[in-house]
């Protein structure tokens, strides 16, 4: 009865053996998978730390472009109001000039009658001025 029990302490010890040759490969082969992961893992930090850097890159570029789209359009608004100040002097222009023009239309419909008068009475010194002229053509005739 002792040899059975020494055969099933030697069964037992060889079995123990045999588990820890085959737990032994597991881990190694567990190892090398979890050495390949951290691996992995640190080019995938490296990758994230290069993206983080080119994201702040792109992040101060934008805001760069936001300002200075910001100031573009302030000079815009200005260009804008500075178009506007002209149109309304152009505007105001407009209501002098027409003002101008109906006053002189009113006065000149007012004074047409008095106008009338002056180039009837220019007509009439033209035509004495053109006779006293004849006459003087005449005597200077006859007396040369």
């Amino acid at each position: 009865m002792i040899i059975i029990l020494y055969l099933s302490v030697a069964l037992i010890a060889i079995a123990f053996t045999i588990l820890v040759v085959y737990v032994s490969k597991t881990l190694k082969a567990l190892q090398a998978t979890l050495t390949n992961v951290a691996g992995t893992l640190s080019g995938l930090e490296n990758q994230m730390a290069g993206i983080t850097t080119e994201t702040t890159v792109l992040l101060h570029k934008t805001n760069a472009l936001a300002e200075d789209i910001q100031h573009k359009s302030e000079k815009l608004n200005n260009v804008v109001e500075s178009v506007k100040d002209v149109g309304d002097t152009i505007q105001q222009l407009n209501v002098t000039v027409k003002k101008v023009t109906t006053t002189a239309s009113t006065n000149l419909e007012q004074n047409q009658e008095k106008i009338n008068q002056v180039v009837q009475w220019s007509n009439a010194a033209m035509e004495i001025w053109a006779k006293w002229k004849q006459k003087s053509e005449k005597k200077q005739q006859l007396n040369g």
